[in-house]
């Protein structure tokens, strides 16, 4: 199992590290997962309504169930059938109960459709916020390939000029460049090892 997790660590880690180095699909998953979330709450949404409208039914029909067995235990008390009075009350309290769970369902239905229905416009919203983060996120990428299209243009300009340092020049400034750099991440590369 060891192994396992550890594979599992280290792929998380990979994909957090990607998706550090290109904000741009890390924006695209969120919106994915908001656009998902959004979904699975207007299909909620449905579900709900066919519930509370089961629920009416139900409620209608017991309130119904109710009024008939009323009259008859009227009917029965004006008959003086007193053997058909006390299951007839039975029945009518039974009904009655089953209309309370009923009621105290489609409540709960109710409170559970305005929850969601919440969570979808909050959702929306956030939809909405990510929209121009990702836009922008776009242009800077395509700003960048622009930029790096007219560096790779410059680029092959150095095929036809001299190499730096063959020519009573000491120092290459490219090379400099790299190195700078290099050691730059070298740095920031212990500063993360050191952090965790």
């Amino acid at each position: 199992m060891g192994l396992f997790e550890d594979l599992s660590r280290f792929l998380e880690t990979r994909l957090d590290e990607f998706l550090r180095a290109n904000p741009h699909l890390e924006l695209q998953a969120l919106e994915e997962q908001l656009r998902a979330q959004e979904e699975d709450a207007i299909n909620l949404l449905g579900e709900l309504k066919r519930r509370e409208q089961q629920l009416e039914e139900g409620i209608l029909s017991t309130a119904q169930e109710v009024q008939r067995w009323h009259a008859r235990i009227e009917k029965a008390k004006a008959a003086n059938r007193l053997d058909l009075v006390q299951p007839a009350q039975e029945r009518e309290a039974a009904l009655l109960r089953q209309g309370n769970h009923l009621w105290g369902q489609m409540k709960g239905v109710k409170e559970r459709i305005a929850q969601t229905r919440e969570l979808q416009r909050k959702v929306h919203l956030k939809r909405q916020e990510l929209k121009p983060k990702i836009a922008r996120a776009e242009a800077e990428r395509a700003s960048a390939r622009a930029a790096s299209r007219t560096q790779a243009n410059w680029g092959a300009t150095g095929w036809n000029q001299r190499p730096f340092g063959m020519f009573n020049q000491p120092v290459d400034p490219l090379e400099e460049t790299f190195q700078r750099w290099e050691t730059d991440e070298e740095l920031e590369d212990l500063k993360r090892q050191m952090g965790k």
